[in-house]
């Protein structure tokens, strides 16, 4: 089980709460870190902004992001994760509401191991962040980490 942090980057209160409620139902113990924009994600990632001096060598199990974001919008989250040696084999599951085609294929060109539409009914949602936790922290096994 890989024991990194979850970085959930969602700007929804409630799709943020439901996340957390799933994952605790799910009996996941996997630290949950929330950032509300891509600003706030990246700056997560690269120990930039109001999280300076963060120790990097602590990184996510699994990014969960969200595309439709104030400020930095997920797919150039995504984007500036894939650029950068240190985060460019991070997994990233795109976690939307996006029905756009567009969208996934943008998403996977850049690199998303996964994508998930989000189920609008609330019990559908809470089973399918579930079933990403245990998919994601449980089965897969991540890259190795290099030197």
């Amino acid at each position: 089980m890989n024991s990194g942090p979850i970085l959930l980057v969602e700007d929804n209160p409630d799709d943020r709460d439901l996340t957390l409620r799933a994952f605790k139902r799910a009996n996941l113990a996997n630290e949950i870190v929330i950032a509300e924009d891509g600003v706030e994600a990246l700056d997560w990632l690269f120990a930039t902004g109001k999280h300076t001096g963060r120790d990097t060598s602590q990184v996510p199990a699994v990014v969960l992001l969200d595309l439709k974001l104030p400020r930095i919008d997920g797919l150039e989250v995504l984007r500036r994760m894939r650029a950068d040696e240190r985060t460019k084999l991070l997994r990233v599951v795109i976690l939307t509401s996006s029905v756009e085609d567009q969208d996934r294929l943008s998403g996977y060109s850049l690199g998303a191991s996964s994508y998930v539409r989000k189920p609008v009914d609330l019990g559908d949602f809470m089973e399918a962040v579930r079933q990403l936790g245990v998919y994601w922290l449980v089965l897969n096994e991540a890259p190795p980490v290099t030197a």
